[in-house]
Formats: structure tokens, C-alpha cells, sequence
């Protein structure tokens, strides 16, 4: 069952905050085959919609201010934004953009989680978010680092009710209705500790290490990987930084 985009408490969007937006298409329209399409209304500061074959996969916008990092930004639906930013505020989150309509799009908050993850709820207008995920060149899988993982696991269960398989005590997989589309990971000594804790997008590709080496030739940097992950049904994976410095990863399921 496909629940990224289509359940209450799923991640339904991903945007990019970067310095160079027009950088920002060329290159994950090379790398995934992204088109882009900005919205010509002045009221939303040059937002761009990335899509795949017709189908919103992604954005990027300009940084709102000079001193805000390059990052992706995950948003996760909310029936009742009001409500699901009290319900955050109360399991310990802080509320750094108090809800606001986002013109008849839809209704939006950005948080972040006690661990200091930022993040966003989105209560659907006339746009729902993904219109394509779990599919090539999209959003496949999420992956939240943290200083803090079991307060972070029993925050997003509380707040979007996820289930959490813990089968492996060093990544705890996170999901709904028994399906996952996502794990925590303890940062521990593996970040500088001036790095705070963050979510990134994974995008589902045929080719890891493929992806990562076109990454490399836009100018990206590669992390880790390409690697096979030591679990069982593990994927290949490769953590990369795109040009500007925002952080993804891409991922495949490994070969039999």
C-alpha cells in the first residue's frame, strides 16, 4: 500500500530552501528529470514546482532569510493545522511559523521537534502535495538524525500516531497502516556536534551508484555510500550534498 501523500500524519511534500533556485532546477532536473514550473503570482516569491511526468514530486523556493540553511524541508498532512500544532507544542515541539493560509493552496505551520528537527504540517486546499512518490526519481523513503531518538520516535508517534517497528534497536522504522516510509537514527559521534538534528528526503532510483556518480558530476559531494545497508532486504544507498549544501539521499532495493 502506497500511504506517502495519502494518509493523515504521511509526509505529503518536499521543498527546498535554496540561495540559487535557478542552480537549484538545473540540477535535479538533470539528476531525477525534473521539470520546473514557477508560479507567476508575486504572492508566493518565485515558488517552484518540480514535476515528474506531469506530477508534483517536489519544490524549491528561495531562502527566507540570508541566515536560514539550505535544507529540504519535509511536510507531513494534518486535517486541522490548529489542532496539530497544539498537539505538537504540548508532546514539547516549538512553533517557529504559526499556521497561515498559503492563498487557497492550502494551510501551513513550520515546527520543530524536541530533538530541534524542523518541520512542517499542511492542512490540504486545493493542493494535496505528491503527486507522485514511491515511484523512480521521487520520494520514497524519510530519514530522521537525531541527538535524541527515543524522544524523537515517541514524539511523531504521539503527534501523527505512526507505528514504530524496532526490530532493529539502531534504526527504528516508522510507518502507517502497516506500511513503513521511514526510519530514526541516533546521530551519536558519527556528526560534529554543531550539526543539529535533521530529517532529508530519500528519492528512489534504479541505479545508486549511477545517481551518485551523475550527482557528482553537477557538482554535488557524496557522503556514505553508495553502500548496501546491513539488514536484511536492505537497499543501496548514498547520502549526497547538492551543490548549494542541502542534504538527500537516494536509495534502490538491492538485487536478489
Amino acid at each position: 500500500m502506497k500511504v506517502i501523500g495519502k494518509l493523515p500524519g504521511a509526509p505529503c511534500w518536499a521543498q527546498l530552501s535554496a540561495r540559487d533556485p535557478e542552480a537549484a532546477k538545473t540540477f535535479y532536473g538533470q539528476l531525477f528529470g525534473w521539470t520546473a514550473e514557477t508560479d507567476p503570482d508575486p504572492q508566493y516569491g518565485g515558488y517552484t514546482t518540480f514535476s515528474l511526468a506531469g506530477s508534483p514530486a517536489a519544490a524549491v523556493a528561495s531562502l527566507m532569510n540570508p541566515q536560514q540553511p539550505v535544507m529540504w524541508l519535509l511536510s507531513f498532512a494534518a486535517p486541522d493545522v490548529e489542532a496539530a500544532c497544539a498537539d505538537a507544542k504540548s508532546g514539547g515541539a516549538q512553533v517557529w511559523m504559526e499556521p497561515m493560509d498559503v492563498g487557497d493552496l492550502g494551510r501551513w505551520a513550520l515546527l520543530s521537534d524536541p530533538t530541534g528537527a524542523p518541520f512542517a504540517v499542511w492542512q490540504t486546499g486545493k493542493f494535496s502535495g505528491f503527486g507522485v512518490a514511491e515511484e523512480s526519481n521521487s520520494l520514497a523513503w524519510i530519514d530522521l538524525s537525531t541527538r535524541d531518538k527515543n524522544a524523537a520516535v515517541n514524539f511523531y508517534k504521539g503527534l501523527f500516531g505512526w507505528q514504530v517497528w524496532s526490530d532493529e534497536e539502531s534504526y527504528p522504522m516508522v510507518g502507517l497502516a502497516d506500511t513503513m516510509f521511514g526510519g530514526v537514527m541516533d546521530m551519536g559521534d558519527m556528526f560534529p556536534p554543531e550539526v543539529p538534528s535533521h530529517w532529508n528526503p530519500f528519492f528512489l532510483v534504479a541505479d545508486v551508484d549511477a545517481a551518485a556518480a551523475a550527482a557528482t558530476k553537477l557538482g554535488a559531494e557524496v557522503m556514505h555510500g553508495p553502500v548496501d545497508v546491513e539488514m536484511e532486504n536492505g537497499p543501496r544507498i548514498a547520502v549526497v550534498r547538492d551543490p548549494q549544501g542541502a542534504t538527500f539521499g537516494v536509495f534502490a532495493p538491492r538485487e536478489s
